[in-house]
C-alpha cells in the first residue's frame, strides 16, 4: 500500500493533468471551432429555431 506521501504526490499529479485538459478542452472556444462549417444559413436559423421551440415547449409543462 501507497505511504501518504506518495498518495499526495500523485494526486497532485493528477491534479495538474486534469487542469491542463480543461485548458485543452474542445468546448473552450467551441464557437470559433463552429464559425465556418454551416454552408447553409437559412438552414442553421432554422435549426436553432426549432431547438429553440424545443427547449421553451418543456417550460410549459
Amino acid at each position: 500500500m501507497l505511504d501518504e506521501t506518495a498518495i499526495e504526490y500523485r494526486l497532485a499529479k493528477l491534479e495538474q493533468e486534469v487542469a491542463a485538459l480543461k485548458q485543452k478542452s474542445v468546448w473552450a472556444n467551441w464557437l470559433e471551432n463552429l464559425i465556418g462549417l454551416i454552408s447553409d444559413e437559412e438552414a442553421f436559423l432554422e435549426a436553432l429555431k426549432y431547438g429553440r421551440e424545443f427547449r421553451d415547449s418543456d417550460k410549459l409543462i
